[in-house]
């Protein structure tokens, strides 16, 4: 009897089997570690976590402390009684000290240890099964009868007389075992297409577990190469603002000195001056005539060319040179456009659109630039020729990172994106984005619904986005191709992937209006270009 309480002192009152690996709350109660973990992870949403137990509260997850003590008592418990633990189900008859049960009698509801079972009645009534406390459910709840048949039609276990004379009688039935195994052979068969299942998605997980980690990456070296690159630029802003600075304070100085030295000969001068007008006033003054005439002559005291050639001077004396100092200014631009250590600010793609590929309601600029809608051109039909109103452009690419800008705030439809050159050119599948070999963005009709398509798949764009010039965005090797809406800030709208197989060109469609591929870049209206990684 002692082992009997013993043992039930070792069960966990959650899952009522023995410890594994105990923790203690801080109200002393012990649980499986597992089975406490998951009572917790119930009670997160709750906001307040309570002791299975006792129902002592506590506001924030309670820290689970491994009980060493209670683990060393159940893994010497189960060291004594190394069978116990294979069933729990204990005889029936062994009350003295609990015995682990060998098999069970359905017709007796008993558990017998061998012992017992040596001595038990071996008639067909009888029947044994494997240690079990479920005893009451392999009989038959109408007529207390074991269990041995199974109903197809109901997917009930029945007994004979449910057979022979109850509700399932003219039903087709197999025996358990029979159906047991039949029921096995489906359940393998689930089991490995789930196990099948269960490998592809740890492969998907994988998978992107990998591409997680190498975005991770390729974020913090991009990270350190954007902040180098500013460290640099801030550097040599530095030394520029020192340089400019140092400049005019050069120029300062020297034109400072040359007005002073003037500023001091004009004042000797005006001293000079001074003196000869006191003499003169003098001279007026006298009432001796003879004196007065006998006075050399005035004429040499206003001296002309003597302040024509101060005047000179004070004009030669310069002022700040802005001209020099603007050209050491220029340098801004040698930094912007320098910045290739590591990080490119890379140009839109130079691009034209290819006249021989138009539709016939689309009329193509002098310049190879826009394309508009303009019914009844009369352009001869060719291989090439679409039906329908697209045009592609001349170039292609099949490797290396390109993007180019589409201006298409004076069309209300239109499809901005790439194409295959084996796209077909008639046919209602001809349409950028209605086939595998074409991806694009759109814009449909005056309600302003945005979306992107490949293959007639469309997914929905928000209707608040402003897209009045689009970026199309191709990273061949890394089979990207991204659209962006440059309104300010810039707008990421989807990025598709895809293993390509053939060089992409750009393509239009135009449903009204126009549309144009743009040259440059904007940098006054919040326009910039796309800053891009090398590897």
């Amino acid at each position: 009897m002692a082992s009997t309480d013993l043992r039930q002192e070792l069960d966990c009152s959650i899952c009522l089997s023995i410890y594994t690996d105990p923790v203690t709350l801080r109200c002393g109660h012990n649980f499986c570690r597992v089975c406490v973990d998951r009572v917790l992870d119930t009670q997160e949403a709750s906001g307040a976590y309570t002791c299975p137990e006792c129902r002592a509260e506590c506001q924030t997850r309670p820290a689970l402390q491994r009980n060493i003590t209670l683990c060393n008592i159940v893994g010497r418990f189960l060291s004594t009684w190394p069978d116990q633990e294979e069933t729990g189900i204990f005889c029936t008859y062994c009350v003295d000290s609990p015995v682990p049960a060998a098999k069970s009698c359905l017709l007796c509801e008993a558990s017998m240890c061998d012992k017992h079972l040596r001595v038990h009645s071996k008639s067909a009534e009888h029947v044994l099964c494997d240690p079990t406390t479920a005893l009451g459910n392999r009989k038959c709840s109408v007529h207390k009868k074991v269990l041995e048949y199974y109903c197809t039609e109901d997917a009930a276990c029945i007994c004979v007389s449910c057979r022979l004379d109850g509700e399932h009688r003219g039903h087709h039935a197999e025996m358990l075992d029979e159906a047991s195994e039949k029921k096995k052979e489906k359940l393998r068969d689930a089991l490995q297409k789930l196990t099948t299942k269960r490998a592809e998605t740890e492969k998907r997980v994988q998978s992107l577990q990998e591409r997680k980690r190498e975005d991770q990456g390729k974020a913090v070296g991009v990270t350190e190469t954007v902040t180098a690159l500013f460290r640099d630029i801030r550097r040599q802003l530095e030394d520029l603002e020192k340089r400019v600075l140092s400049e005019i304070s050069r120029q300062e100085q020297c034109v400072s000195l040359s007005v002073s030295d003037l500023i001091q000969q004009l004042e000797i001068k005006k001293d000079e001056l001074s003196r000869k007008m006191r003499h003169i006033e003098e001279l007026c003054n006298m009432s001796d005539p003879v004196t007065v005439l006998q006075e050399p002559d005035t004429g040499d005291l206003c001296d002309t060319e003597d302040t024509e050639r101060h005047d000179n001077q004070v004009r030669g004396a310069g002022h700040l040179d802005v001209g020099l100092i603007s050209g050491s200014l220029h340098t801004l631009s040698d930094i912007i456009t320098g910045i290739n250590t590591g990080i490119y600010v890379q140009q839109p793609t130079d691009l034209l659109l290819d006249v021989a590929t138009a539709g016939n309601d689309i009329l193509i600029s002098g310049d190879g630039k826009t394309a508009s809608r303009s019914p009844y051109q009369n352009h001869p039909v060719t291989p090439e020729r679409f039906q329908c109103d697209q045009v592609i452009s001349t170039r292609g690419f099949s490797s290396g990172r390109h993007y180019w800008e589409v201006d298409v705030s004076k069309s209300v439809m239109w499809r901005v994106g790439m194409c295959y050159p084996s796209i077909d050119r008639r046919g209602g599948q001809s349409y950028i984005g209605d086939n595998n070999k074409s991806w694009c963005a759109c814009r449909r009709g005056y309600n302003n619904q945005y979306s992107v398509r490949h293959d007639s798949t469309v997914i929905q764009l928000p209707d608040s986005i402003p897209c009045d010039r689009v970026r199309v965005y191709l990273d061949y090797e890394a089979g990207q191709m991204s659209f962006y809406s440059l309104c300010d800030p810039i707008r990421h709208l989807h990025t598709y992937t895809a293993a390509l197989t053939e060089p992409l060109h750009a393509a239009l469609c135009v449903g009204a209006g126009c549309i144009t591929i743009c040259g440059g870049v904007r940098s006054r209206d919040g326009y910039q270009p796309s800053i891009v990684a090398k590897h």
